[in-house]
């Protein structure tokens, strides 16, 4: 596809634009033909690549977990399962290290998160004009654009960093106490003997801690999707370098290559990042100010 009649920056729009499916300004329902079309749709919009990839992978880990522990033995584990025993005892060691309270919701979700966002990350080291030229027009031509790597989109992180948030909020209220968690927005960091004073400060703690609160999901969602999307776009700038020649080729091989290299570590760091900041953020729920 790099090499097709589009411009650089046509083909840099065109691998960042979404499948979308939504309900157009004439109220009608189909499918977008270009990024234009996408922008018009607004909110009632779907992003069916990042919906599709984001399920799939997510199936993907639950049949890959329930085979690990169906097969699960007490004598000699094999490559697998001795994988996942590993995986899982360096989470509830993270959990443990992170998390003072218990509950025994946290160490799985904890593996959950890692694992599915792992996968979704691992997706950018497809090449990225592997999956579109199969789908797209010069394949079975069902999909002009395939956006496969979810964590592209801030959707999808938005998605998962409020999931993490409405369960922040959850144990806050249930540990605290409604009266206990409004008390913790109005009655700090700013104190005073003295009430009038205290009413004086109310609102300005509450600005205060309510912007400190709102930053949790949103340093989570923007945290995975800057990395990810800058990520994405290297990958995309240097596949523009195969059209320019054999030695632009090569060379633009031999980055991709040490790019794809160093990127498996940024996709496993952002996994990681955004599990730990998670179970901070429970901790931080079940702590009292």
């Amino acid at each position: 596809m790099a090499g097709d009649t589009l411009t650089s920056a046509e083909y840099i729009k065109h691998h960042l634009t979404n499948l979308t499916y939504g309900k157009l300004p004439d109220g009608t329902w189909a499918w977008a033909h270009d990024a234009a079309e996408a922008k018009s749709m607004g909110f009632m919009a779907i992003h069916v690549d990042t919906m599709l990839w984001s399920i799939g992978l997510g199936v993907l880990m639950l049949y890959v977990l329930r085979r690990v522990a169906v097969n699960a033995t007490s004598g000699v584990p094999g490559g697998l399962q001795n994988f996942f025993e590993s995986l899982v005892e360096f989470i509830d060691d993270t959990v443990r290290g992170s998390f003072k309270a218990k509950n025994d919701l946290v160490a799985p979700l904890a593996l959950t998160i890692f694992i599915w966002i792992f996968l979704q990350n691992l997706m950018d080291l497809v090449p990225v004009d592997l999956i579109p030229y199969l789908l797209g027009d010069h394949g079975l031509g069902i999909a002009h654009f395939m956006k496969i790597v979810p964590t592209t989109d801030p959707n999808a992180t938005f998605g998962m960093a409020f999931g993490v948030f409405f369960l922040v909020l959850y144990y806050s209220v249930k540990i605290k106490g409604p009266g206990g968690f409004a008390g913790e927005l109005t009655l700090q960091p700013f104190s005073s003997d003295n009430m009038i004073v205290q009413v004086i400060f109310i609102p300005i703690n509450f600005i205060l801690e309510f912007v400190g609160l709102v930053a949790k999901p949103i340093s989570l969602a923007l945290r995975l999707f800057g990395n990810m999307y800058a990520g994405e776009m290297i990958f995309i700038l240097i596949a523009l370098m195969y059209s320019g020649g054999i030695a632009l080729g090569l060379f633009g091989g031999v980055l991709q290559l040490g790019w794809a290299l160093f990127h498996i570590l940024i996709i496993t760091l952002q996994a990681f990042i955004f599990m730990t900041l998670t179970i901070v953020y429970l901790d931080l729920a079940y702590q009292e100010h």
